[in-house]
């Protein structure tokens, strides 16, 4: 290789990088909710995942005295741990053995998920109010 041939291979390396396309944020949609619907239970905290891209919340509910029996359900939040640091939540926020008043959109299948909209803890509203 030529002086000026290296000479150009350096920038050269580095303009096709910055020229390649930046990775896109991948993101789903939250159409598998049904937003007109809300419903209101009271649970048990089982887990809290505190995982990217949105954290997870399984609760326990009932069983209640009307015999319903308990259930598990899996409630994903509409955004990452990093934004709910900002709106103020720990990973600590919610723990195992919480009793708390959950509020969320049902799926549409029917199946036993949903997306958060709000809990209650000790009298504590913890809600992700993004706007």
């Amino acid at each position: 290789m030529t002086r000026r041939a290296a000479k150009l291979v350096l920038p050269l390396a580095l303009a096709a990088a910055y020229a390649a396309p930046a990775p896109a944020d991948a993101h789903h949609s939250f159409a598998m909710y049904d937003s007109t619907r809300l419903i209101s239970v009271n649970a048990t905290v089982k887990e809290f995942q505190w995982t990217n891209p949105h954290a997870i919340l399984i609760v326990i509910t009932g069983p209640d005295p009307g015999g319903a029996p308990a259930e598990e359900w899996s409630i994903e939040l509409p955004t990452s741990p990093g934004n709910l640091i900002r709106l103020g939540w720990t990973k600590h926020s919610l723990k195992p053995g919480d009793r708390i008043q959950l509020d969320f959109n049902p799926l549409r299948d029917g199946a036993r998920g949903g997306s958060f909209k709000k809990a209650v803890l000790a009298g504590q509203v913890l809600t992700v109010n993004l706007k």
